[in-house]
């Protein structure tokens, strides 16, 4: 294949008249539709009340897109100072996960408070998903040509045994790049099983939540050293390494907190 004739996939899924639907958008959803059956199913099983996720989901969901673009724009504030208006044009791109998080998390926690329900437990329910989700909506920057690390060799990629729609995606400005966004990826999906296997271990209240943060941490710190496009704290300290580092240590801290203090010996399915 000759590299000058490689054409990007349709970012758009769909056009409805004037109307685009994009593939990010779709991706996006149904990583929230496969996470959250996932969660409504395990809910039940923990004893929660079966209409939990679907009541929180409707808050969590439009409050974690509002903190993700939040979270982009203050680490990327030059590119909206001239034209502050830009900051709600969300389809031009501009979301971060750990933003998503921060808010799901926060809206969670105020949730459960008013609810009467336990925290930990939806959490923990709930970190299988969140990986799921985050695993299908890098598909969403494959589609959109971002998320990608350095420079290399068509034959690079093609070692890893990639199929050539994959490999020509990658071909970006007249260069091949890795394929962080799939790294990623498939570092989700690994831990999606190791934590549906933990499900059968013996663990604490918010212990699974715990491992979903260290496993996700751990992956997206060593990933972003190869990332070309990255938010900045400073000059040269990407934030999202730092988060990770930041995220590691707290989870840490509150598992042995909770450990030493706070939890009972054993998981208590209904507490």
């Amino acid at each position: 294949m000759i590299e000058e004739q490689i054409e990007p996939l349709d970012r758009v899924f769909i056009q409805l008249g004037p109307v685009a639907i994009y593939w990010y958008a779709v991706l996006i959803m149904l990583g929230v539709i496969v996470g959250y059956w996932m969660a409504k199913r395990e809910s039940v099983k923990r004893g929660l009340p079966k209409d939990t996720f679907a009541d929180l989901l409707v808050w969590a969901l439009p409050i974690s897109i509002i903190s993700a673009r939040a979270y982009y724009v203050i680490f990327r504030w030059e590119q909206f100072a001239d034209n502050p208006v830009s900051v709600f044009y969300l389809r031009e791109g501009g979301i971060a996960i750990h933003g998503a998080i921060i808010g799901a998390v926060l809206t969670t926690m105020i949730f459960a408070k008013k609810r009467g329900l336990p925290f930990w437990k939806i959490l923990d329910v709930a970190a299988p998903s969140l990986l799921i989700g985050q695993a299908i909506g890098r598909w969403g920057n494959f589609m959109n040509q971002e998320v990608y690390g350095g420079p290399v060799a068509r034959s690079f990629l093609e070692g890893l045994w990639l199929p050539d729609w994959l490999i020509n995606q990658m071909y970006i400005h007249g260069t091949y790049y890795h394929p962080t966004f799939l790294y990623e990826s498939l570092w989700n999906l690994v831990g999606v099983a190791f934590i549906l296997w933990l499900r059968r271990v013996n663990l604490r209240q918010g212990e699974l939540f715990f491992t979903y943060v260290i496993w996700y941490s751990i992956g997206r710190f060593f990933i972003e050293g190869i990332r070309e496009d990255y938010l900045l704290i400073g000059e040269t300290l990407k934030t999202a390494q730092l988060m990770s580092v930041v995220l590691i240590i707290c989870a840490l801290v509150l598992w042995i907190y909770r450990r030493v203090r706070v939890v009972p010996p054993r998981y208590q399915e209904n507490d």
